[in-house]
């Protein structure tokens, strides 16, 4: 009973616990296989939407026809989808009745000690912790030909958005020990990883004693080594009262031009039933300024279609906040109501509202790809080369500016930093050759 097999669903910050759960059970000498031959079954859910809600139910319900009365198998079910509303322990016991363990985000440490209990014969444990641990200080490692390596800096925010189940999940902010942070990228750093993503729920509410993002952003560049590093999600906010911070960060050379800034919609009053606190007048003048000093800096988006009570005229705010920021790139949700949150009790719009509301936006977005990205015909620059292509013979790397470079003819090793001209743009992606 030492094999193992995990599924992961969701966020950067879940396939980080993931990292996690799979080295604490490889130290301890458990065996990472495939799920026919596993002994033990961890599926680390998601929450964030409905869709992916329903999606992983029917994985659960599916794993308990293949595996319920195999009592050689061990279904044990973590990340945040147990814990998005009191009722939801309950849901998870009625799809999968003899799992062996429920699990919260705090007790992945406890991995090791929970799979041994579940060996003398314990079933049906939900168990949570009390403390919120520092994930930051369980070092990563990976395969060898690895490129990309992710380390969690906090969990948590500060924020009460109406419609997000998630922070009944990952609860209060907890900052990370900036210490510990470095060691883990270093840590992956020596094992050829060339890209290091830092995540969290929100990078941007980063602060440990005096270190802020940037201080730490700093201490993790001057390592010698040479790597891309790309910070996450930042919340709007950021750009308004610590711009200053954000063009220190951009302007180290190893950190990618890539700014993840989720508006959510474009119109005041629907920002306002989503207690998300700004305006869109407020943050127009540091995205300009931003740009201006970054003018290769990919910008991408998050925009809810359809919240409740959103009129036509707030909608047709967002389109025009959209048609000004040209993100390069646009990730755009269908509003669902989630378990425990504000949105639920308030008035909802019609699906079919939702989902043309949705099409419109998505077609405006594509409609601007066709010449967003023009400016980078001819470029020439240096590239890392990530993984294959799409077609044979082909890689697949990023420039500094985040930005999708494939390459033919390449039949090279990944993990390479390589010099490219571009030749060809294709909406959001660009094609070139090594020179």
């Amino acid at each position: 009973m030492n094999s193992f097999y995990i599924e992961t669903y969701g966020c950067t910050a879940n396939k980080a616990d993931s990292y996690i759960i799979s080295n604490l059970l490889l130290n301890a000498k458990y065996n990472l296989t495939t799920i026919d031959k596993a002994d033990f079954i961890i599926v680390n859910t998601c929450a964030v939407k409905e869709q992916t809600e329903n999606k992983i139910k029917e994985r659960l319900k599916k794993l308990h026809e293949l595996y319920g009365k195999d009592s050689t198998k061990h279904i044990i079910i973590a990340g945040c989808l147990p814990h998005i509303a009191s009722e939801y322990i309950e849901v998870i016991k009625d799809l999968v009745p003899n799992f062996s363990a429920i699990i919260d985000l705090s007790n992945i440490d406890e991995i090791e000690a929970i799979l041994s209990e579940i060996k003398k014969g314990k079933k049906n444990l939900v168990l949570s912790s009390e403390k919120s641990v520092d994930k930051s200080r369980f070092l990563i490692n990976h395969k060898k030909g690895k490129t990309t390596g992710i380390v969690p800096i906090s969990e948590g925010c500060l924020g009460s958005c109406a419609y997000c189940c998630v922070k009944n999940a990952r609860g209060k902010l907890n900052c990370y020990d900036p210490e510990n942070i470095v060691r883990n990228v270093e840590h992956q750093l020596k094992q050829g990883i060339k890209q290091i993503y830092l995540t969290s729920q929100d990078c941007s509410i980063y602060k440990y004693n005096e270190t802020r993002l940037v201080d730490l952003v700093e201490q993790i560049i001057n390592l010698d080594y040479k790597f891309f590093l790309r910070v996450g999600m930042i919340n709007p906010s950021f750009l308004i009262n610590s711009l200053d911070q954000l063009i220190t960060i951009f302007n180290f050379n190893k950190v990618y031009h890539f700014l993840h800034v989720p508006i959510q919609a474009g119109s005041n009053t629907v920002l306002k039933k989503m207690q998300r606190p700004y305006l869109i007048s407020d943050i127009v003048e540091p995205i300009e300024i931003i740009r201006q000093k970054f003018p290769c800096l990919t910008l991408s988006t998050d925009i809810i279609c359809g919240f409740p009570e959103e009129a036509e005229y707030d909608f047709y705010k967002t389109i025009n906040l959209i048609k000004w920021l040209k993100p390069e790139i646009l990730n755009i949700s269908k509003f669902t109501p989630r378990p425990g949150t504000e949105a639920k009790n308030m008035k909802q719009l019609g699906s079919r509202t939702i989902k043309e509301r949705s099409i419109r936006l998505s077609k405006i977005f594509r409609n601007s790809l066709f010449t967003i990205n023009e400016k980078w015909n001819d470029w020439k620059g240096e590239v890392l080369i990530l993984h294959k292509g799409n077609e044979e013979n082909q890689a697949f790397g990023r420039n500094f500016a985040y930005k999708n470079v494939f390459i033919n003819n390449y039949n090279d090793s990944y993990g390479k930093f390589v010099n490219v001209r571009v030749d060809k743009v294709i909406r959001f992606n660009l094609y070139g050759t090594i020179v």
